[in-house]
């Protein structure tokens, strides 16, 4: 189950500036297009003539053209002409809200009269030119939440990811975990530990020496829907860590926003902001072949653990200290699903 009464990001704005696409959001079959330029507009992937996806045909005149028959719809999901046919009683399909922001294209799957821009996640480095962000998209076969597990635990980098972001420090380094109303942060500090090599690099391309010891940080931050962002970072040792001057250090945040697709599928969306020469493009492109490199090493994982979970649903998993942070990111998404499914009138206990 997932929250429905959400904003989620649905893709990116390449993905529509030549031809609709068509696109599952929170089991909705969704269309995503451009009536004109500047503007996006979502609607049910469904044409009420025959049935056809509108994701396979092509905008002209502002309008959405159904590729089989021709029938053209409006924004607003009313069915509006179609060649020598009287339409305009047809029934409309459902309109979703949508909005562009921040390089990304938002959807609310749910209520259309609940969804407020405003409640969109504040990006802080997305206007600013003082970072640089590179990012890409996977689509895995498993449950939103147990990608939430994943990056509120960062243990798994010791095994998963030992070529890389990956060392030993990390499971002897405890993480603290806090909630802070519908925020769940689990951070982890290591201090004069050996950057790994994803980091050494990192030090590199910021003028640092990477030879010598570093402090280490790990504070992942959960947002619902299914938002996780990661600050990481590592600092020459004994110059403040996390509050160094960045003079001694290099930072960066860890984007992630998951959409489900179905209750066994996800659209992940991955990226890394830089707070360090954002304006060199050949580092960006580094940085993110490495981190795309990465985030593949949990593809496999996170599958393959899903088949395991559908192929023995009785089984009861353990709960470890290290996983505080999901389970209270489960807790509230259990809150929020259950106040969406409650009868008008009634609370669900916080």
């Amino acid at each position: 189950m997932f929250p429905k009464n959400a904003w989620y990001v649905a893709c990116t704005p390449d993905e529509i500036a030549d031809k609709p696409l068509g696109r599952m959001v929170c089991g909705e079959r969704i269309v995503f297009y451009r009536p004109r330029a500047g503007e996006v507009a979502a609607l049910e992937d469904f044409c009420p003539h025959r049935g056809a996806p509108l994701s396979l045909g092509f905008v002209a005149d502002g309008r959405l053209v159904c590729g089989y028959h021709g029938l053209e719809m409006g924004c607003d999901g009313r069915t509006v002409a179609m060649p020598a046919q009287r339409v305009r009683g047809f029934p409309c399909i459902r309109s979703f809200p949508v909005v562009e922001r921040y390089g990304f294209i938002w959807v609310w799957p749910g209520e259309a009269d609940k969804a407020d821009p405003a409640l969109i996640h504040h990006l802080e480095w997305a206007d600013n030119p003082e970072w640089a962000y590179g990012g890409g998209l996977y689509h895995i076969n498993c449950d939103y939440r147990l990608m939430v597990d994943n990056l509120m635990d960062l243990t798994h980098e010791t095994y998963v990811h030992s070529t890389s972001i990956g060392q030993k420090e990390i499971d002897e380094a405890p993480p603290v975990t806090t909630v802070e109303g519908d925020t769940v942060i689990t951070a982890r500090h290591m201090e004069n530990v050996q950057a790994p090599p994803f980091w050494r690099a990192a030090l590199r391309a910021n003028e640092l020496a990477d030879d010598v010891p570093v402090d280490r940080w790990q504070i992942c931050r959960f947002t619902p829907p299914s938002h996780v962002l990661i600050e990481v970072g590592v600092a020459h040792a004994g110059h403040g860590g996390y509050h160094a001057d960045p003079k001694y250090k290099a930072s960066s945040i860890v984007v992630d926003f998951i959409t489900p697709e179905t209750e066994t599928s996800i659209w992940y969306f991955w990226g890394m902001a830089r707070h360090f020469k954002p304006q060199d493009a050949a580092l960006t492109a580094t940085i993110r072949e490495g981190q795309g490199k990465i985030f593949a090493e949990d593809l496999e994982m996170l599958e393959q653990q899903q088949r395991n979970l559908l192929a023995y649903p009785e089984r009861r998993l353990l709960k470890l200290n290290i996983d505080a942070g999901g389970v209270q990111s489960r807790r509230i998404l259990d809150r929020l699903i259950a106040a969406e499914q409650q009868p008008a009138g009634e609370t669900v206990p916080a």
